[in-house]
């Protein structure tokens, strides 16, 4: 069963830039959307990103479109999104999920991943 690592986090200031990776383990990322989710404390986790396995597709949820960007590099398993400008907002535990029966109609629902990661906290001092 494939099981999903994040790492990168940590503790920045406002306008930093920060890398976060996944990394798929027992297996490959083979699924049809992968995707970065956020929760802040108190606060539903949010849709930030996913990418379509085929195509290369990306999409964004709007408060970060323009400053982060997601990718994959399937030959190491690891998928990444690169965090710019960031904001005290962007302040949460930020998950990588997997999904294979996802439609694009579910892209940003966390209900619609089947697999996890256990979360990389990134904090951003204003």
């Amino acid at each position: 069963q494939v099981q999903l690592v994040e790492s990168g986090g940590g503790l920045v200031q406002a306008g930093d830039s920060l890398r976060l990776s996944c990394v798929a383990s027992g297996g490959t990322f083979s699924s049809r959307f992968m995707a970065w989710f956020r929760q802040a404390p108190g606060k539903e986790r949010e849709f930030v990103a996913a990418i379509r396995r085929y195509g290369g597709n990306t999409y964004y949820a709007d408060p970060v479109k323009g400053r982060f960007t997601i990718s994959t590099n399937y030959e190491k398993n690891t998928m990444y999104l690169q965090m710019n400008s960031l904001k005290p907002e962007d302040t949460a535990v930020y998950y990588c999920a997997s999904g294979e029966r996802i439609i694009l109609s579910s892209i940003r629902e966390a209900g619609a991943y089947e697999t996890w990661g256990q979360g990389t906290q990134v904090t951003v001092s204003s």
